[in-house]
């Protein structure tokens, strides 16, 4: 798991310098060096036309902050973050803060988008306040597919902020999916029988998170403790 890096990992951070003459302020997120937010990645809506104000009115020292890693740490300099919040599900990006629609750009012929946008709109909640980027596996996908995507994002979100209510910075809120959480996310169809996991560890690990977000599939993992490794049994 270290070696994935922590590029989209959500923390209830400290801020613990705010630097006005760079207009960037320094946070605690549990690592060994400070993690560095700039003001133009700090949330923070304002009415049309008013200018962004200076991170010294935005952050005080002291600070309790919900951050997303965006670039790892690299030499001396600490990773980069946002207070922006995106999570990215199979066939959307859910931006929580942000009601707005966004298309991936490879998805290029315009009547297309605009019929994804309006086929989305018809299936968020009403009471949705956030926004989503339709990404290019959406093209083809069905409104059951794309409702599942909605219902599973939306779900995430509400467990990172309950998580995040009371929490003691440093501390990690969310990490993106493992591999094999990916794998159950998004090759996991309809059309699929059965899921076997090899590892009883991994196994227990997928049967927590299929029911929490992925219940349809809860019932087709199986835990396969046979003696030849799977990869020979399957050829």
């Amino acid at each position: 798991d270290a070696a994935r890096g922590l590029v989209g990992n959500i923390y209830m951070g400290r801020v613990i310098r705010v630097l006005p003459g760079m207009q960037s302020a320094f946070i605690d997120i549990g690592g060994e060096r400070a993690a560095f937010l700039h003001v133009a990645d700090v949330r923070s809506p304002r009415p049309d036309g008013e200018p962004a104000r200076p991170i010294e009115r935005l952050l005080a020292e002291g600070q309790n902050l919900m951050v997303q890693v965006v670039k790892d740490a690299i030499g001396t300099k600490g990773a980069r973050l946002s207070t922006q919040i995106s999570i990215a599900g199979r066939m959307l990006v859910y931006l929580p803060q942000d009601p707005h629609i966004g298309i991936s750009q490879r998805i290029e012929d315009e009547s297309g988008r605009q019929a994804l946008r309006e086929k989305l709109k018809a299936l968020l909640p009403p009471e949705e306040k956030g926004g989503f980027i339709i990404r290019t596996l959406a093209e083809g996908a069905s409104d059951a597919e794309l409702k599942a995507d909605v219902e599973y994002l939306r779900h995430l979100w509400g467990d990172l902020r309950e998580r995040s209510l009371g929490a003691e910075p440093p501390k990690l809120i969310y990490q993106d999916p493992s591999l094999a959480q990916r794998v159950l996310r998004d090759m996991v169809t309809e059309g699929t029988d059965r899921v076997l996991v090899d590892s009883r560890e991994n196994f227990h690990k997928l049967a927590e998170f299929a029911e929490t977000y992925t219940p349809k599939v809860r019932a087709r993992l199986e835990h396969y403790a046979g003696e030849r490794p799977l990869f020979d049994l399957y050829n």
